[in-house]
């Protein structure tokens, strides 16, 4: 990750750390509790949550698992994460500063590594996957969820345009496609996976970036101007919000090969 671009994530979600405590979208969910149910099968003793946000996977983990690593790379989330995550009395829980791209761990030290909503702030997906692997023990799996990318190139050029109005951090949401060769890439290979539709309420979505109400109205009216084929965000007036459903994506991984 360039220092330009860690240092655009780390403005973006430095200032915005609390309300992803409490967004409904990251503290919970049918995605989360496919990734802890995936790691209650593993059984790991040690678990790697990458770019942790404000800490929810970590947490859930932490319920069953002895040793439990929080990574991110922007400081203040990581503060949050931890206040979050004591007030709820979980211990085993460390908190590491960290850029995905040169996790400052062993090889083969962790039997599960998490990342859950995350990967489409990644400037390069495959450095990170390879990092993962890297960190992974033999037979361990990498338990992975984000938005998934659109295979029809309009519209994921209009979805990328709205994602970055309103987050300047993002990057792009991968393709399954996508997704299945840079794991391959990285030596990790899909054992399970599934897709489900999230719905993201439009004035949460938008606040949590500290949008001003002028780029708010602006990002609101190219939602709306947008071709139908783009399936644009349905408003509901009495509450003047928009509600955007969209894919995510649910992948467990395990390495192709095992390192001796």
């Amino acid at each position: 990750m360039t220092e330009a671009h860690k240092a655009h994530v780390q403005s973006q979600f430095g200032r915005a750390a609390e309300d992803y405590i409490t967004s409904p979208g990251h503290a919970g969910g049918a995605d989360l509790d496919r990734l802890l149910a995936w790691g209650r099968a593993r059984g790991a003793d040690r678990v790697l949550d990458v770019a942790t946000g404000g800490g929810h996977t970590a947490l859930g983990f932490a319920g069953f698992t002895p040793s439990v690593v929080a990574t991110d790379v922007t400081e203040p989330m990581l503060h949050a994460a931890r206040r979050f995550i004591d007030e709820r009395g979980a211990s085993g829980v460390r908190f590491v500063a960290a850029d995905v791209e040169a996790l400052p761990f062993r090889d083969a030290s962790f039997g599960v590594v998490t990342c859950r909503i995350a990967a489409h702030h990644f400037p390069e997906l495959l450095p990170a996957v390879r990092q993962v692997c890297r960190v992974l023990v033999p037979g361990g799996a990498f338990l992975i969820q984000d938005i998934l990318g659109r295979e029809d190139r309009e519209l994921a050029a209009f979805i990328l345009e709205v994602e970055k109005r309103r987050d300047p951090s993002h990057v792009r949401a991968f393709t399954q496609r996508e997704w299945a060769a840079f794991l391959k890439a990285a030596g990790l290979t899909v054992i399970d996976e599934m897709v489900m539709e999230k719905v993201r309420e439009w004035e949460q979505w938008t606040e949590r970036m500290r949008m001003s109400e002028p780029a708010r109205a602006d990002l609101e009216r190219f939602v709306l101007a947008a071709p139908p084929r783009t399936g644009r965000p349905s408003i509901s007036r009495s509450r003047a919000a928009a509600s955007c459903p969209s894919p995510t994506a649910c992948s467990s991984c395990a390495p192709i090969k095992i390192r001796g």
